[in-house]
This record gives structure tokens, sequence and C-alpha cells, in this order.
């Protein structure tokens, strides 16, 4: 188990380091995702991560797990697949910067989701939260239904919300993931098993990518990669709470990468809202951490 490190501006900056090349990722899978679908995108992204990160897994001579952190692994990497599909769906339906900014209300549903696997009462920080974060919702929304308004767009916003609810349980499972096991095993295990749980549906859904696409799978992959094992790290080395927001940054890179690769411009609305959502996760960040001892009882 790795010690909390004694400079946390040190994992802060790793992990914003992180987050900016996942958002990178992020503007590479919306194009796969235009491309072959989003089903397709995450499955063959994670098939070359895994790939990737059998080699440097075999390569540093890393332990094979217990079978007890294969369920952990196991389990994160089957909320990690429901909430990638969905997520990567989502941005063929939305501009990037505007589903980034729905998406960072995980964090004020994560407390709701401590609050009934643990048992926690909820604060005042939590109820302000969720004001601040519904607010943003609605003005992002508000701004959608004004004039541009399609069911695309709609259905779009739902995905980015229901990713959200999954990605705040993942919130909760990787304090506790990074605490038991190295940045490469969780990334091997998590791309290896992404990977084998979205296979069981490949007789229907998966199509081969073509020689336009690969590089950009390749790309996705080892972005993918880096930001995981960045992450990875800096989790292992500084408490949630703390890094819970640096993932606030990747509304910035969204919305460059997105005028820079789809031309899609960032509207008030979305620029008003996100900051609502944002100061709703920062008063959440404030809230009582939850304890890791609690978390694995309810989660393995």
């Amino acid at each position: 188990m790795s010690e909390l490190h004694p400079r946390p501006f040190i994992p802060f900056m790793v992990a914003a380091a992180g987050v900016g090349t996942f958002s990178l990722m992020d503007a590479a899978m919306k194009d796969l995702a235009l491309s072959i679908g989003a089903y397709n995108a995450v499955m063959w992204r994670n098939c070359v991560g895994a790939l990737l990160m059998g080699v440097l897994f075999v390569g540093t001579r890393q332990k094979w797990p217990p079978l007890h952190l294969l369920k952990i692994h196991l389990w994160r990497s089957i909320v990690v697949a429901v909430m990638a599909v969905s997520f990567f769906w989502s941005l063929t339906k939305l501009p990037l910067a505007e589903a980034i900014g729905l998406s960072f209300i995980a964090p004020v549903i994560a407390l709701y989701l401590a609050a009934v696997m643990l048992k926690e009462t909820i604060g005042k920080e939590a109820i302000w939260a969720s004001l601040a974060g519904l607010g943003g919702v609605a003005i992002i929304m508000a701004g959608r239904l004004s004039g541009q308004y399609t069911m695309d767009h709609i259905w779009g916003a739902a995905a980015v919300l229901f990713s959200a609810v999954v990605f705040a349980y993942n919130l909760i499972l990787a304090r506790q993931q990074a605490q038991v096991a190295g940045p490469i095993e969780i990334a091997f295990f998590q791309n290896l098993f992404v990977a084998l749980t979205l296979g069981l549906a490949a007789p229907w859904f998966l199509q081969p990518i073509g020689m336009f696409d690969a590089p950009m799978v390749g790309a996705s992959a080892a972005l993918a990669v880096i930001s995981l094992l960045l992450l990875s790290w800096a989790y292992a080395r500084a408490e949630a709470q703390i890094l819970i927001p640096v993932e606030y940054t990747a509304f910035v890179w969204a919305a460059f990468f997105g005028w820079l690769f789809f031309a899609e411009p960032v509207t008030l609305p979305v620029l008003l809202g996100t900051a609502l959502i944002v100061g709703g996760s920062l008063i959440a960040a404030r809230a009582k951490p939850v304890p890791v001892n609690q978390v694995e009882v309810a989660t393995v």
C-alpha cells in the first residue's frame, strides 16, 4: 500500500497531466466514435491498450494478483465499460466541452451514492453542491433548448448524465483500487477486462477497423494508458478530496480541443452552467471523505 506523498502538490500536478492527456484522448475517441461507433471505438482502444500494457506488465515482472484483487479489477472494469460506451456515444451527439461540462456533476452524485451505499448523513455541503450542480445542468440544457433543440442533443445529454452517475461510483472505486494495486497492474487489467466485458457483445456489434482508423485507435489507446498510469500514481499518493478538483481542468482542454479539431464553439450557457457545476463540485470536495475500509465493505 502506497503512503501519502509529503508534498500533495506533486501528485496534484501529476493528476493534472493525467487529465490533460485524457482530454486529448477524448478528442481522439470522439473522432473514432463518429467514424466506427462508440462500441467499436471503446472495444478496439481497450484491445490495443491491453496489448500495450500486457507487454509492460510482463516486461516489468509484475506479480499476478490474488483472486480478491482480480475481483476488484473485474468489477471496476465492468463499471468503466458501461461508463465509457455511454459517454463516448454522447460525444457523437454533443460538443466536446458541453459533454465534459455536464459530466462534472459526477462528484456531486458521488456524495449521494456514498450516502446510499455507506449510510452516511448528507450534510450542508452536499445540499449546496446539489443545488449548484442541478442549476448548472439546467442552464446548459436551457441554452440547448432555446433555439438549438434536437432529440439527438437530448439523448446525448441523457447519456452524459447516466455516464456521470456511473462515473460517480467509479470515483469511490478508484481510491480503493489504487491503494491495493500498482499503476501498471491497474492499467493492464482494466484494459483487459473492459475488452473482455465488451467482447460479450462482439458477435452482434464488433466491426473490423480500416487502415484509416487504425492510427487513431493506437493513439487513443496510448493516451488512455498514459493517463491511467499518471492518475493511478497520483490517487495512490494523495486523498481523493485533494485530487477531484483537478478534474475540472478537463473543461478547458475540452473547449480547446473541440474548437481545434471539430470547430465547436463554446456558448455562454455552457460556460455559466459549467461554472455552477464546478462550484458545486468544489463544495462537494470539502465534504467528509469516504473511509477506505467502508468502501471496501461496500464494493467488494
